[in-house]
């Protein structure tokens, strides 16, 4: 399937079915070579980012926000070829999403704090000398600015 599509179907989907498609997206292209972990922590990034409300009121927004992450810095027509890698990112993504949704001081944490990640074998962010958090296979996981979540 076409990254296109996907992103057309997330806008016809209510939510919170949109945002599972748009994280699991994400995880897909961001990640699928990498660890379980690293799935994870990316996720994790994305999270952090859709709590702090500085890139959108919904993961697709946060995910496709203009130079962020890969939905926006592949071509639309990338297609999204590895069936076992996106179940693998579906799963990911829904776990993720059940994790977040605990109180605070529940969730496990891979990356606490990190609010970007960047694989070095392809860019070099302009916030590359930011605190790194972790390491994660191709990943280093910063903290680039402190996040907290939006009030309600």
């Amino acid at each position: 399937m076409k990254l296109a599509w996907i992103l057309w179907l997330s806008q016809m989907l209510p939510q919170p079915a949109a945002d599972s498609l748009c994280l699991s997206t994400t995880v897909y292209l961001e990640a699928r070579d990498q660890t379980l972990q690293g799935q994870q922590a990316v996720a994790e990034v994305a999270l952090r980012r859709l709590d702090s409300g500085l890139w959108g009121d919904s993961m697709c927004k946060v995910v496709t926000a203009r130079k962020q992450f890969a939905p926006t810095l592949v071509a639309p027509g990338t297609q999204l070829r590895n069936d076992d890698a996106w179940a693998e990112a579906v799963d990911v993504a829904f776990a993720a999403e059940r994790n977040w949704a605990l109180p605070n001081g529940q969730r496990k944490e891979i990356v606490p704090g990190a609010s970007h990640f960047a694989a070095h074998a392809i860019a070099s962010p302009s916030w590359r000398n930011a605190y790194q958090v972790a390491t994660i296979g191709g990943h280093t996981f910063y903290k680039v600015q402190t996040l907290k979540p939006r009030a309600s």
